[in-house]
């Protein structure tokens, strides 16, 4: 199973002092945190894609490219790659880029985002948002997928005789979660591709993300790839730790109360009880996220949000140095134990590249 964290590289005040980072601040800062995920012994590190104040992250690749150069093994991903405002066609060579540089680290988590007005800034109507969702990774999987695309949708120009470049490394084009909180339509997508899906897991109850789930894998075994409990799965989760647990709710609520997704909204105490958030002990840690897989299933990556709402940078370090010494083999252990030998592991570029090396291997004996 892979642990990781992602950020959605929000510029927030930090709450108990007022002080706000510069952006500058902020992107060296995230930069400093995919390091220590590594130094932690993390598997994934994921970015998130913004275009809107108080985000930062308007250019993953270009600083996932920055962070594969001063990594040896961590897996780069985002946690959204918007499939409706990019074009695919950019989509598709940026990320083969990013995946050559990085020698196969790369994997990539499509979405819609959850900012309306960036449809209009990229000349996009939100109307249309499932649609352009669908039309584009057509195109983006076929591009990564043939060498030579004629192409005719509804939301683009044409392509004649196209060739994407770079291709993607050694003919392997980097894996695809499909990332939503809220559309069926997304997991429906996943489903038929054979691609992973990725639950937010943040913000709604266990029952939401259960539903989304279960129609996810109920639909990849329709599609012919497999099980339903071989269905890729990912999980996201928020999680704040002090040794002692009243140490960590009374740290981390100030930042609860103003941050800039769910401030000043529900109390910390309903947040915790009603959502996946987790304030606390690294047991207690231990024990909530253990408690996903009774709803979920058996599932292949696990991703924590650490650094939003205006933490300082020590006290995102400090949460690293938890999860990685106290959590993260604890967890290692106990899924490991009770995962059954036929449920898949998250795929990776080598796995990819040894079975398809594999099925040309079969398919010369056979001829």
């Amino acid at each position: 199973m892979q642990f990781g964290i992602f950020t959605v590289g929000d510029v927030t005040p930090d709450a108990t002092t007022g002080r706000q980072p510069t952006e500058h601040e902020r992107i060296k800062a995230i930069v400093a945190i995919a390091e220590k995920a590594e130094e932690v012994g993390l598997d994934v590190f994921a970015l998130g894609e913004h275009h809107n104040e108080p985000f930062v992250p308007s250019s993953p690749t270009t600083l996932l490219g920055h962070v594969a150069a001063r990594t040896q093994r961590l897996l780069l991903s985002t946690s959204t790659t918007l499939i409706t405002t990019n074009d695919p066609v950019k989509i598709a060579e940026d990320y083969a880029m990013l995946q050559h540089l990085a020698d196969g680290r790369v994997d990539l988590m499509m979405g819609r985002g959850n900012t309306g007005p960036v449809y209009p800034w990229f000349g996009k109507d939100i109307r249309a948002g499932i649609p352009l969702a669908v039309e584009n990774y057509a195109l983006l999987h076929r591009l990564w997928r043939e060498h030579t695309v004629d192409w005719k949708g509804k939301f683009r120009t044409p392509l004649q005789s196209f060739t994407s470049t770079p291709r993607p490394l050694d003919g392997i084009p980097p894996f695809v979660w499909h990332g939503s909180i809220r559309s069926p339509e997304i997991a429906e997508q996943a489903a038929f591709y054979g691609d992973g899906f990725f639950a937010n897991h943040i913000f709604w109850p266990k029952e939401h993300t259960q539903r989304m789930v279960a129609l996810y894998r109920q639909r990849y075994a329709h599609y012919g790839h497999g099980s339903e409990d071989q269905a890729i799965v990912g999980l996201g989760g928020q999680v704040f730790m002090r040794k002692n647990s009243q140490d960590a709710v009374k740290e981390f609520r100030p930042y609860f109360d103003n941050a800039p997704v769910y401030g000043h909204g529900p109390s910390l105490e309903d947040f915790t009880r009603e959502t996946p958030l987790t304030v606390g002990s690294p047991q207690q840690v231990i024990d909530r996220t253990l408690g996903f897989r009774d709803y979920a299933g058996d599932y292949q990556r696990q991703l924590f949000l650490l650094d939003h709402a205006g933490l300082p940078l020590k006290t995102v370090l400090e949460q690293l140095d938890l999860l990685g010494e106290e959590v993260v083999p604890v967890l290692r252990k106990e899924f490991a134990a009770l995962k059954p030998a036929h449920v898949p592991d998250a795929p990776t570029h080598a796995s990819l590249l040894e079975a398809a090396q594999a099925a040309e291997t079969k398919e010369k004996v056979q001829a």
